[in-house]
């Protein structure tokens, strides 16, 4: 015991102080261990092939950009990188297999702003879309589309309007998940329309087009990079473009602002996520990749006639940017009505 002398607790002073050194020096050897190792494997990334999951069918906009950046990827890092594609329950699959997968850099989810809409629209997820998944980097910003059926007795937003109201609720459109960015869209344009449009789901763009073409359904909104060449040859009508401004890729197709619901704005976005506890040096490479794949002249002419944009946001950035739209998304759902799911 440590009574009132002084030399007693001067000793017990310095042995306290000792103890206390000796954990600090610890503490600051095994950060610099942890430091040093995540350098390393920074260092020797890849050294094995990369997936990339990707929430929606092949054929689709956000298969084909996962398959271009891919390649371009294969190409610098000298290891496969293969897209796997895990479609079903609005991305949720994918994403649940990557928010379980080993946090090493290897398992790459490339999603849309579905990730940030599905907390939500579903009542209970097996994932938590800000703790379990690191944003890398926003990879586009990417317009889109109002697209008509070569049936459908309308060339213009307003006809397109005007036809709803005269026959509310026999109208169709397509969708290819439950509160996707495409979902929420039509929701937002059938709001501000005050016209009564009902839905019709789809497992992918790939579906919604020929069921389009036929006429089984008259309406969808999809992605520019999809619908474009379907727009060129005249088998479809682009009515109306949903962001702010016009695209480069369709400069006649006016904004849905435009043609007379004003304010409106929308658009979508792809970004890479990898699994929580993925090691900081690992996240930096990733997005480095990423941005020296979106530099690149024929991924950005690519992009370029395609209506994307390429972002290649730094995984701050685009933390910020996810974080921002977990809010407004919750709130287009509430204000829409959009019923939950399970």
């Amino acid at each position: 015991m440590v009574d009132g002398h002084p030399r007693e607790q001067d000793q017990h002073a310095h042995r306290w102080a000792d103890r206390v050194m000796r954990r600090l020096c610890l503490m600051v050897a095994l950060a610099a261990f942890a430091l040093h190792a995540g350098g390393a494997a920074a260092q020797n990334y890849p050294s094995k092939p990369i997936r990339i999951i990707v929430p929606f069918v092949a054929g689709g906009a956000v298969d084909a950009l996962a398959r271009m950046l891919g390649a371009k990827l294969s190409e610098s890092w000298g290891q496969p990188v293969i897209v796997e594609n895990r479609p079903g329950a609005g991305g949720n699959i994918a994403a649940d297999a990557v928010a379980k997968s080993t946090p090493d850099g290897y398992t790459i989810l490339q999603n849309t702003n579905g990730q940030a809409i599905s907390p939500a629209i579903y009542r209970s997820l097996p994932f938590d879309v800000v703790r379990d998944f690191i944003p890398v980097t926003q990879l586009v910003a990417s317009q889109l589309v109002l697209v008509g059926s070569p049936k459908l007795a309308a060339s213009s937003v307003a006809e397109l309007i005007a036809l709803a109201k005269a026959k509310p609720g026999t109208l169709n459109y397509g969708m290819t998940g439950a509160g996707n960015p495409l979902h929420l869209t039509m929701e937002m344009f059938k709001t501000a329309a005050g016209i009564d449009i009902q839905p019709v789901p789809y497992k992918g763009d790939a579906g919604i087009f020929p069921a389009l073409i036929t006429g089984e359904i008259q309406v969808a909104v999809a992605p520019m990079a999809t619908t474009l060449p379907h727009v060129t040859a005249g088998t479809l009508r682009a009515l109306a473009v949903a962001g702010a401004r016009r695209s480069a890729a369709l400069p006649d197709v006016p904004t849905v602002a435009e043609s007379g619901l004003a304010g409106f704005e929308s658009s979508s976005w792809q970004g890479w996520f990898v699994p929580a506890n993925t090691p900081r040096d690992i996240v930096d490479a990733i997005q480095h990749g990423a941005k020296t794949a979106l530099a690149a002249p024929d991924v950005r002419e690519r992009l370029r006639v395609t209506g994307n944009e390429a972002v290649a946001s730094t995984p701050e950035e685009f933390g910020q940017r996810f974080k921002a739209d977990l809010a407004a998304f919750a709130k287009i759902v509430t204000e829409a009505h959009i019923p939950l799911q399970d």
